[in-house]
């Protein structure tokens, strides 16, 4: 629904949420920000580089310094590896090949016409909460969601008469902010416990912990941030974005007229195929001895399809690309729309176009990120911040309550859920289990505290795509636009789902089926 604008004075939060916008807004275009960006790390590593700190890497045991990237050979070393470094950008290859999917289901009219009937048989009112319901499951498919539910957020608000940006606020609010609110388990669930069980063996060589060891928590959380993203949606974005005029391209938008019988027949028989190709799948994954299975993290005995380094796992992206060009390619052929093989590449050609700006960006993000990491000042704010932390030594659930403040931060400065874990893990999970915290409530409260900022930081490898999904409806949108309509999820399921963690340890309630809060 498109709220109108309320005539009277901005309350305070929509006066900050506006002075965020408009000084956001006001920085370079997002791909010379991340070039000043990694100039300024440049800088501050030749600054920090004589400075001895005296931390040591708490995964090598090695002297922990800050690398000056100014030096000859760095420089050098930088022009011989940056093309490298640009195409071994992780979330380039995820989005391109997702997309050329995405491309010809989109552009041959499938999901179009799903979506369609997807709103004559959802009540409008519901929307908000469905894609948030659909952007959390899409975890399950590791970074699936960013490339596809995020802008068919925008494509199902628009559809429906809604401001399209409010439909890619919630879906990425679902999608990142709610990273760990999954009741399905996914591969970040045992590549996460891994670092927490290497962890918890320093002080208990013994312990074992659950792949799993979060599930309960994370499932039930999934409820939570449900409700409050369709509260922040309908309530605070959307009706902020009420005066922000849609000036998008009207012929790359969805149209809402009716499906015809073809159409439908044509969408039917594109979602059977899709069906039989994912029960063949399962069918191919079944077996024990599946080429598709790996071995698990924790009994390397075990062949397992949701270990990080299964081969299904690490064929998402191709099996989201198949599963698209699928349904598109038969909706296109028996709706009439492809008359011969170079329709369907003219559709991939077109999403490609589509993603010459994020290729522009891409390249500068992979520059600044590969800087900031080789620099390592991100780790040595890590660890400080941990080591200021503890020295506190405050109680358990004020710590527990530190944790998810320290990772929120952290998070801004170092990208990867996981790179962060494995540098603060080995700090957090032994301190609190000599608190009598078990390791299962440390993982917890680090998981909401990752999760919750992940939707305002750039270091976001996907926050510029999303920049250039809004700019497909909004030509304007900038970093300032995006940070702005994402703070209000970040700073309520921030809040709230702290307080729920807490309530949740004190009331009892298991975190999964073996996992304890308190450690022996």
């Amino acid at each position: 629904m498109n709220t109108k604008a309320d005539s009277s004075k901005p309350s305070l939060f929509n006066r900050f949420l506006n002075a965020i916008e408009k000084s956001g807004n006001k920085l370079p275009d997002p791909a010379i920000l991340f070039l000043y960006l990694m100039l300024f790390v440049w800088l501050l590593s030749a600054v920090l580089s004589p400075i001895d700190f005296g931390e040591v890497h708490p995964l090598t045991g090695e002297e922990l310094k800050v690398n000056n990237l100014l030096t000859g050979s760095a420089l050098a070393n930088f022009l011989a590896t940056m093309v490298s470094t640009f195409t071994s950008f992780a979330p380039l290859g995820i989005v391109l090949v997702a997309m050329l999917g995405v491309g010809v289901a989109e552009n041959s009219g499938w999901i179009d016409a799903g979506l369609k009937k997807l709103l004559n048989v959802t009540p409008k009112m519901l929307l908000t909460p469905m894609l948030i319901l659909i952007s959390i499951v899409s975890h399950t498919a590791a970074d699936a969601g960013y490339i596809l539910v995020i802008p068919l957020g925008g494509v199902i608000f628009y559809a429906a008469g809604r401001h399209p940006l409010a439909g890619i606020a919630a879906a990425f609010a679902g999608v990142s902010g709610g990273f760990s609110a999954n009741f399905i388990p996914s591969a970040i669930d045992p590549l996460i416990m891994s670092f927490t069980l290497e962890a918890a063996r320093i002080l208990d060589p013994e312990i074992v912990l659950n792949p799993l060891n979060n599930i309960y928590f994370t499932g039930i959380s999934s409820i939570l941030i449900v409700l409050v993203g369709w509260f922040v949606t309908d309530k605070i974005v959307e009706p902020r974005l009420s005066k922000t005029k849609v000036d998008g391209d009207e012929e790359e938008m969805p149209q809402m007229e009716e499906v015809t019988g073809k159409e439908s027949r044509a969408f039917w028989m594109g979602f059977f195929a899709m069906i039989l190709g994912i029960v063949g799948l399962i069918l191919w994954a079944i077996p024990a001895d599946s080429a598709l299975r790996g071995p698990d993290m924790v009994d390397p005995e075990v062949m397992s399809l949701t270990s990080f380094n299964a081969p299904l796992m690490q064929a998402i992206v191709p099996l989201i690309f198949i599963f698209l060009l699928i349904p598109g390619v038969v909706y296109g052929i028996a709706s009439g729309k492809y008359s011969s093989s170079k329709d369907m590449i003219d559709n991939m050609s077109k999403s490609m176009q589509s993603m010459g700006y994020y290729i522009v960006m891409a390249f500068f993000c992979a520059l600044f990120i590969d800087a900031f990491s080789t620099s390592n000042i991100g780790l040595l704010v890590a660890l400080k911040g941990a080591q200021f932390l503890q020295s506190l030594a405050l109680p358990g659930q004020i710590t527990i309550v530190g944790i998810i403040f320290l990772s929120a931060f952290v998070n801004l400065l170092v990208g990867s859920a996981s790179a962060k874990w494995a540098l603060i893990a080995p700090i957090f999970v032994p301190m609190l289990m000599q608190l009598g915290i078990s390791p299962d409530l440390t993982q917890a409260a680090y998981r909401v505290g990752d999760s919750v900022s992940n939707i305002i930081t750039p270091l976001l490898p996907y926050f510029p795509l999303v920049v250039v999904f809004c700019q497909r409806y909004v030509k304007d949108t900038g970093i300032g636009t995006l940070i702005s309509m994402m703070l209000p999820y970040s700073i309520i399921f921030g809040i709230s789902w702290t307080i729920f963690l807490l309530l949740y340890w004190w009331i009892g309630i298991p975190l999964s089926f073996e996992a304890s809060y308190v450690y022996p």
